[in-house]
């Protein structure tokens, strides 16, 4: 997360950018509000699911990794890889947006 700002404000500032956006967000899973860590479950739909994780960058700006692999994976996969993430970290948030036409843009850069 961006310095200062508390995982709980990020999430909400994410689901309002995709609101504007008319691209459907949901908390799917709330964690720790102010230190949890993120897992980004980005649905494409027929072109898949990719899930980000939080990622740590050598500059100030954020960085994510995709923690399903380097290609898109089916919903159930993607599904059983939260689930691990969660019973590992119970302070993890889960965010899902459903993006078809890939409009969404990631507020970091891919590692």
């Amino acid at each position: 997360m961006v310095m200062g700002l508390t995982t709980g404000l990020w999430v909400s500032a994410q689901v309002r950018i995709c609101d504007r956006a008319f691209i459907p967000a949901t908390v799917v899973r709330r964690g720790d509000p102010d230190v949890g860590t993120v897992l980004l479950k980005l649905n494409r739909f027929e072109a898949g699911v990719t899930v980000y994780t939080q990622a740590s960058s050598m500059d100030e700006g954020g960085a994510w990794s995709r923690g399903t692999g380097p290609t898109p994976v089916t919903e159930a996969e993607a599904d059983a890889y939260i689930a691990r993430q969660v019973a590992r970290d119970p302070d993890v948030w889960v965010l899902e947006i459903e993006d078809r036409k890939g409009a969404y843009v990631l507020d970091g850069k891919i590692v």
